[in-house]
C-alpha cells in the first residue's frame, strides 16, 4: 500500500541529539586527562545540586571533572587489558556503575580526601531521602521558619491535601492535633518533602 504524504514525523523540538562526534570528544578529553594529571578518581554523588558541584568545581580549577554515560566513559578507560588506554585504566572503568563522575587532579590524595570529608551542604529534602531526624507539628498554629512567621491562609488547603489536619481559624492555619511528618531513618515520600 502506498505511504501516505500528509502522515509525517514531524519532531517539536529544535535540540540536536549527541551524536557520535560529542561521544568521541569526550573519550578523547577523558584519555587526554588520563596523560595530564596525576590522579584519577571515581566518585558518587548523593542527592546532587548543580550549584554545589559548581562551588566544588570553584575551588578545584586546576582539576576535571566529567559527568557522562558511563559506557562512554568506560570505554574510554578501556574494557581489556588489550584495549586499556593505560596500564590497569580498564579497573576504573568497571567502578563506573550508578550515579558516579570521574575526577582528574595533581593534587596528593590526602589533601582531596580532606577537602572531601569535610564538604557537605544542608538543603531541602527531596523524595527517596531517609530522615535524619522525626519532625513533630505541634498542635495549635502552624508556623515555618526560625522567625515562627504564620503560614499564609491561603495554603491551608494545600497542607490539608498533603495530609496535614488542618483548619482555618480567624486567618491562621491551625493542626487540629500533634502531626508526624517523618520518623529518623524512614525513607521520605513526595508528600512528607513537601511538608519539610
Amino acid at each position: 500500500m502506498p505511504r501516505s504524504k500528509r502522515v509525517k514525523l514531524i519532531s517539536l523540538t529544535k535540540t540536536e541529539a549527541k551524536g557520535r562526534e560529542s561521544k568521541t570528544e569526550l573519550i578523547s578529553q577523558i584519555q587526554q586527562c588520563l596523560d595530564d594529571y596525576a590522579y584519577v578518581y571515581v566518585f558518587a554523588v548523593n542527592n546532587m545540586r548543580n550549584a554545589y558541584l559548581k562551588e566544588v568545581r570553584h575551588a578545584w580549577k586546576t582539576s576535571r571533572f566529567f559527568f557522562g554515560k558511563n559506557k562512554v566513559m568506560a570505554k574510554a578507560f578501556g574494557k581489556t587489558a588489550e584495549d586499556e588506554y593505560q596500564e590497569n585504566s580498564r579497573l576504573l572503568g568497571d567502578e563506573l556503575t550508578g550515579d558516579v563522575g570521574v575526577f582528574f587532579t595533581n593534587q596528593p590524595p590526602k589533601e582531596v580526601k580532606q577537602f572531601f570529608d569535610n564538604y557537605s551542604q544542608v538543603d531541602y529534602a527531596r523524595s527517596g531521602c531517609i530522615a535524619t531526624k522525626t519532625v513533630i507539628i505541634p498542635e495549635g498554629p502552624v508556623t515555618r521558619g526560625v522567625n515562627n512567621d504564620p503560614f499564609p491562609n491561603n495554603m491551608e488547603s494545600q497542607l490539608r491535601g498533603l495530609g496535614m489536619p488542618t483548619l482555618l481559624k480567624n486567618g491562621v492555619i491551625v493542626s487540629m492535633r500533634d502531626y508526624q511528618i517523618c520518623k529518623e531513618g524512614e525513607v521520605l515520600s513526595s508528600k512528607q518533602a513537601q511538608l519539610l
